[in-house]
């Protein structure tokens, strides 16, 4: 009897020095190609490392995503697949100051990550602990950013989303997808347009929504509530995924997703894929594949080895080299194939986009972090000629620069450059032209054409739009590129406030009823107004770290003014 009770006690003490998540079963999920064995943390279950297409290898190199097919049995999925190949470039930060550094540290552009394979085409699924195959809960779809580039899946954890999902009593499913980047994912070229293989990364994007719509149900997911969200290059694909097919988003008769939200991008207008700028990427990244001779270049690509083939893809610019923003890899249309078949402005232009509900904004000082390595454009002509650069397609595109640079005063000897960051005066000019080429690359790239862009939907959807200036006063940077992420995500004190009671709590609603407002507008919450340019005033929701307010979004008309009805002019 003693010797029980001593088991007994044996055994009650293991179980109590084992966390709730580990004395519990797994949780268990049966999907059409098998079975998901998840783990559960702090209330959250987690589906990490889900296969949703054939590995992207081999001959299906450089080819569109393919559907698994048969069943792969058993899977333990528990942690998160290694991310697809990097275009990892580094940028001169020896003349930044320490606190400037550690903000670019925490910036998911430059994290890098733990590991890499061609084989990579996985997604994560996170959802409140316990939650059943019947729940019907509204799914959030990330698309990560990284400038088309680099970036995983595997880095942005939805648990915060989740948990205060239920905190609201309005749960949320968090999906994170992956999807090839750089070469693997965004070459050009006329070889691969003659087949179909263009715009790959976002054909993995498009792939992933339909695993959701097949299988999210089996996980507790309602398929046909999923709002898509993406931040920088993930912004800009989520818009994408609107055009895609001339704005059919529908999947087996049904809607692929109903809502989106677009942080730090949208449109980018870009010449096809055909064009002399990506037809030369091509030839690059074949030429130092050792394919550039070969009859059959895309069947020499497809076979050569991954580190030869991954250092020809980073043989040309990057995102952090001189050409900056003018990228060597993004989305192109392909006129051949009706995917992705016109430039984005065209099917803005033409109505041809899915019409739900959006949120957009950006960061105050989208530029910053790009202008940090153009410090050898010290004059306004130098700057002018560097600018036209980015668009061999306009035969007028001197003249069209010319005009917009007028839009931002060059005053070297005034000591006063105007600029970003903005609203700091002379201070943080780190080179003469740095505040200016900020402003310039941000507005084209992300906040005013983020403008141009509403005043084309907002009449057609519910559009709500918002400015984050929280990070304003941080030296050189200002409220940067990426840094809205910090706060999205909760990755520190002030980001965490700030997510807790605000950000989350907005997009939460959006997802759960496509309105940011739904559930409740208490302090420190304000309410969220559509934007409506029907008054001439629009308004937007600028995210301070003292507090909300709405602000006009009228900032900077002269350069909305200059761009509203020129966007096909700035192509890259």
């Amino acid at each position: 009897m003693q010797k029980t009770l001593l088991s007994l006690l044996a055994l009650t003490t293991t179980l109590h020095a084992l966390p709730l998540e580990e004395r519990a079963a797994a949780p268990t999920v049966k999907i059409q190609n098998g079975t998901i064995i998840g783990s559960t943390t702090l209330g959250v279950d987690n589906f990490k490392g889900i296969p949703f297409a054939e590995p992207p290898t081999g001959t299906n190199r450089l080819r569109p995503p393919q559907t698994i097919s048969a069943s792969f049995g058993t899977i333990t999925a528990t942690a998160n697949a290694p991310a697809c190949p990097q275009f990892l470039s580094q940028t001169d930060t020896s003349s930044l100051p320490s606190n400037v550094l550690g903000e670019l540290g925490n910036s998911p552009l430059f994290q890098t990550v733990t590991s890499e394979s061609e084989d990579c085409l996985f997604l994560n699924v996170q959802r409140p602990a316990g939650t059943s195959s019947d729940a019907q809960l509204p799914v959030l779809f990330w698309i990560f950013g990284g400038g088309f580039e680099t970036g995983s899946a595997g880095m942005y954890d939805g648990s915060n989303f989740v948990t205060k999902s239920v905190s609201l009593k309005a749960p949320v499913i968090y999906v994170s997808v992956a999807y090839r980047v750089s070469g693997f994912g965004f070459l050009a070229g006329k070889q691969l347009s003659a087949e179909g293989s263009t715009n790959l990364g976002l054909r993995d994007q498009r792939l992933g929504l339909q695993w959701v719509a097949d299988n999210i149900g089996a996980f507790g997911g309602d398929p046909k509530k999923v709002t898509i969200w993406g931040e920088s290059a993930g912004s800009i694909s989520v818009f994408d995924q609107t055009v895609i097919n001339g704005g059919d988003n529908t999947y087996h008769g049904q809607a692929l997703f109903r809502g989106a939200i677009m942080d730090s991008g949208s449109v980018t207008p870009a010449d096809p894929v055909t064009a002399p700028q990506a037809q030369a990427v091509f030839n690059t990244v074949a030429q130092n594949a050792g394919c550039g001779g070969n009859s059959n270049v895309l069947a020499c690509l497809r076979a050569a080895p991954y580190q030869t083939f991954l250092d020809a893809t980073t043989s040309v610019p990057g995102i952090f080299s001189y050409r900056s923003l003018d990228l060597s890899y993004l989305p192109r249309p392909d006129p051949h194939d009706n995917f992705f078949s016109v430039s984005p402005e065209v099917s803005l232009l033409n109505g041809n986009y899915a019409k739900v509900p959006i949120i957009i904004g950006d960061q105050q000082d989208e530029g910053t972090l790009f202008s940090l390595v153009l410090s050898n454009i010290t004059t306004d002509a130098q700057f002018n000629d560097y600018l036209t650069s980015y668009f061999p397609g306009n035969p007028n595109a001197k003249a069209d620069v010319t005009g917009l640079l007028a839009q931002y005063p060059d005053q070297p000897l005034l000591g006063q450059p105007a600029g970003s960051p903005f609203d700091t005066g002379a201070l943080n000019n780190i080179y003469p032209q740095y505040k200016r080429i900020a402003a310039v690359l941000g507005d084209i790239v992300f906040t005013i054409t983020r403008r141009t862009y509403l005043h084309n939907v907002a009449q057609k959807v519910p559009a709500w739009s918002y400015l984050n200036t929280y990070f304003h006063g941080t030296p050189v940077l200002g409220t940067f590129h990426g840094s809205d992420i910090l706060v999205a995500y909760g990755d520190g004190p002030l980001e965490l406030a700030l997510d807790a009671q605000t950000v989350q709590q907005y997009y939460i609603a959006f997802v759960n009823h496509l309105d940011p407002n739904a559930l409740g507008t208490a302090s420190p919450l304000i309410e969220w107004p559509q934007w409506s340019n029907a008054s001439g005033s629009p308004q937007l929701v600028d995210f301070a770290a003292t507090g909300l307010s709405t602000i006009p979004d009228t900032f900077r008309s002269n350069v909305y003014d200059y761009l509203v009805n020129r966007v096909s002019e700035f192509r890259v």
